[in-house]
């Protein structure tokens, strides 16, 4: 396996700064060294550049930083794509939730049946008009299946990316009312905690890659780090209580791995300003990134 990595410190999405620490932070806890361990070829591009919002002016308060957000955006789905083109795993470290319109842009062109499992406390599914804030991280993944402002939805040039009945969201719990009600019209599978408590984490994740494998043209995997309990994982851009634990991560990721269909990764929302044990978080980050990229432990 070959690894690509491309760091995007991004906090123009959300409404706390930090994230665009994050991928300093993943690099800090040790990402290359534990990934070459596993005997995989690692190669890190840097960082795309990514204005901080003291240097800018906000034009729509409904759509903040929308214009350079849109720019580094483009300027990812380029890489990304590129990496697919040679035959690499995209790794992508944020940065805030917005990136993955970059991300997703950059492998749906060269993968168009891509699918997607999504893991986060949100559900990321508003647009400009039912959004209570302007933070375009909560309207990333409604872009991304067309829906929203069109500057959003076409970004890389193509709408949609991803297929609504080819997308899962797992480990959400914190939902805008307007928010809800569409993803109740959608085609997306939603497994929110309560249903991962009913029916466990390894039955969720493989129902998941069932859907968003379907085809066999393999699935992004976006993982949000709110999606973990803020009791293991304080460093993240928006925490909610009631997330998965340490281990429930872990074998999710695992089982992730498993299935051979994974065809890029993101880590976003890593906020080493927040984090209650010093870099906790992004250590976490990068123990569950072997996770997803084939580490296992035998007895």
């Amino acid at each position: 396996m070959k690894v690509e990595i491309v760091g995007v410190p991004m906090d123009l999405g959300a409404n706390r700064r930090g994230t665009d620490m994050g991928p300093s932070a993943l690099r800090y806890a040790g990402l290359s060294k534990a990934l070459q361990k596993m005997e995989i070829d690692v190669i890190d591009t840097g960082n795309i550049e990514i204005p901080v919002p003291e240097s800018l002016k906000i034009e729509n308060p409904h759509l903040l930083f929308v214009d350079e957000i849109i720019h580094g955006c483009e300027q990812l789905a380029h890489i990304v794509s590129g990496i697919v083109g040679r035959g690499s795993l995209p790794l992508i470290l944020g940065g805030d939730h917005s990136i993955s319109l970059g991300t997703l842009a950059g492998v749906a062109r060269r993968i168009p049946d891509v699918g997607v499992i999504w893991f986060d406390a949100h559900g990321d599914f508003n647009t400009f008009e039912t959004s209570e804030t302007g933070n375009i991280h909560g309207m990333s993944l409604a872009a991304s299946c067309g829906w929203g402002d069109p500057r959003l939805v076409t970004i890389g040039g193509f709408t949609p990316k991803v297929k609504e009945e080819k997308t899962v969201i797992i480990g959400v719990r914190d939902l805008d009312p307007e928010e809800k009600e569409r993803l109740k019209r959608s085609k997306v599978t939603v497994y929110s905690m309560n249903k991962i408590d009913e029916m466990g984490i390894a039955a969720v994740v493989k129902e998941a890659v069932a859907i968003a494998g379907r085809g066999g043209t393999g699935f992004h995997v976006s993982f949000d780090l709110d999606v973990v309990d803020p009791s293991i994982a304080s460093g993240v851009g928006t925490p909610v209580t009631g997330g998965l634990n340490y281990r429930e991560a872990h074998l999710a990721l695992e089982l992730v791995a498993e299935t051979g269909l994974l065809r890029s990764l993101e880590m976003v929302e890593v906020n080493p300003i927040v984090d209650r044990g010093g870099n906790t978080t992004a250590v976490l980050a990068v123990e569950l990134i072997t996770s997803a990229l084939g580490k296992r432990i035998y007895c």
